[in-house]
């Protein structure tokens, strides 16, 4: 069926089409469900049905599919129904436990790439790795198929390094500091990072407090040859760009699957150019990995697909049992970042950033790495580095405006101990639980922060203080407090 293009002034944040119900009904399709637009290309592109917003031969487009197509408003293009792909197949086959091959596995990626298949069926499949999971091959062949389908980064130099956390620890925000030292050492990072999935916030939400982290590929080159890194959300840059679809699923079921983690973390790794990658595994009750036996088993997984890509990949066991740092969000994630970048800040903090710099650097050759480390930061050389990160991201000299301009949620509650003893506990699914009620990641003020860790308290010192833009979203937090109690005191 040939229609005309009406081009529509907002982004969907995927390709979307709006049909009339006439229309929809002579192609036999309904919401959610796809078609292919072509012509010297094609986009599949999911179906939205509205009476009123187009006439009988039109067909209106967000502007993912105005930008892919390269569409002109009242242009003429042919629309057909997505017919059933051999995705849903191999979908199928997963969810009855069986193993896939390579092919079908790109033929699966290549469906999600190209918006071939629902959210719906997506989810179905990362159900079907949570409870099937996947053998070591399968995990290879999944790896290669994300970056098969996406952007690849190259950079000169001897170092090319990563390093990454599996998460789910409350606060954790050592990426942005370990970068800044060793980038300061000579090291060269492409840091690609996530946004949150089922934590209060990741590293991507973090830095775009203050720089852009939304950004294209050719730019990216360009600020890692000036400054030796970069601090961008993955999602940006085409790289393993599957695992971003994948991930938005994961998150709305709030699910972390194994075999996804690990093919998500090597194929972003591999995709950026990176050659030399640590990997931290928290581990404790309340993290993702709650014995060290768990944490060694998933640690030789990741060794096991590093050594398929040539990847020198090494991992540490860190403590997960409790929040890692003091400020639980958007902005006071940062703001604890720029206070150890200050030589101030969660000794905590502090201690594992300057842990992981040095075990990044030893991988690379670096010798008295832990010495050098704590001098890049004690002399201000990795702050001026992050300075230097975050300008080139943002493109102007507007860092000390941006940090000035952090500010927290503007209701806030204090939260004190109703007795002396000791916090035996603070559960980080519980810490991060209570900050996405409140609204992180999406409100970057909202949040919580930590005024005491495990250790000694006494009544009325204060615990914790939330941060929130919504009364409602405070009321809903007390509440949660109240009947799962995150902190526990004995």
């Amino acid at each position: 069926m040939k229609l005309k293009i009406k081009n529509f002034d907002w982004l969907a944040g995927r390709p979307v089409v709006v049909l009339n119900n006439k229309v929809a009904k002579k192609l036999n399709v309904f919401v959610d469900e796809r078609v292919v637009l072509s012509n010297h290309h094609s986009v599949h592109a999911i179906v939205d049905i509205f009476p009123k917003l187009v006439k009988d031969d039109e067909i209106g487009v967000s502007k993912e599919v105005a930008s892919i197509l390269k569409l002109r408003n009242r242009s003429i293009i042919e629309v057909n129904v997505s017919g059933m792909v051999g995705a849903s197949r191999i979908i199928k086959k997963k969810i009855s436990g069986k193993e896939l091959s390579a092919k079908e596995l790109t033929t699966l990626i290549d469906a999600i790439v190209n918006n071939k298949i629902t959210e719906a069926e997506i989810a179905y499949f990362t159900a079907a790795e949570k409870l099937s999971g996947m053998s070591l091959k399968e995990t290879i062949a999944l790896t290669r198929a994300m970056v098969k389908t996406g952007a690849r980064l190259k950079f000169s130099g001897k170092y090319i390094a990563d390093k990454h956390s599996i998460g789910g620890i409350a606060g954790n925000r050592t990426t942005p500091i370990v970068i800044a030292i060793c980038a300061a050492a000579g090291l060269t990072l492409p840091k690609t990072s996530s946004r949150a999935i089922t934590s209060a916030s990741g590293t991507a939400d973090v830095i775009e407090t203050i720089t852009n982290v939304e950004i294209p590929l050719s730019k990216i080159k360009k600020v890692v040859k000036k400054t030796g890194a970069c601090l961008a959300w993955g999602g940006s840059l085409g790289l393993a760009p599957s695992d971003d679809k994948i991930i938005q699923v994961e998150r709305l079921l709030n699910l972390d699957v194994e075999p996804q983690l690990i093919a998500s973390i090597i194929s972003k790794k591999v995709s950026a150019g990176s050659k030399y990658v640590l990997i931290d595994i928290p581990y404790g009750r309340g993290a993702k990995v709650t014995t060290l036996k768990n944490a060694k088993h998933l640690g030789r997984k990741f060794k096991q697909l590093a050594k398929s890509f040539g990847l020198k990949l090494k991992v540490v066991y860190t403590d997960g049992r409790q929040p890692i740092g003091d400020g639980i969000g958007p902005t006071l994630e940062m703001l604890d970042v720029l206070a150890v970048l200050n030589n101030r800040g969660p000794k905590d903090l502090k201690k594992k950033s300057l842990y992981l710099s040095a075990e990044l650097m030893k991988l690379c050759n670096i010798k008295n790495a832990i010495e050098k480390a704590k001098e890049i930061l004690s002399s201000g050389k990795a702050l001026e580095k992050f300075k230097e990160i975050i300008i080139a991201q943002n493109g102007k000299d507007d860092y000390d405006e941006k940090v000035k301009a952090l500010t927290l949620a503007k209701f806030k509650k204090t939260i004190k101990a109703t007795r002396t003893g000791r916090i035996s506990s603070i559960d980080n699914n519980g810490t991060n639980t209570l900050c996405r009620i409140l609204g992180t990641p999406e409100t970057k003020g909202a949040g919580a922060y930590l005024h005491k860790h495990v250790g000694k308290v006494k009544k009325g010192e204060p615990i914790m203080t939330l941060y929130s833009e919504s009364k409602t979203k405070m009321r809903e937090a007390l509440r949660f407090i109240k009947g799962k109690s995150p902190v526990k005191i004995e």
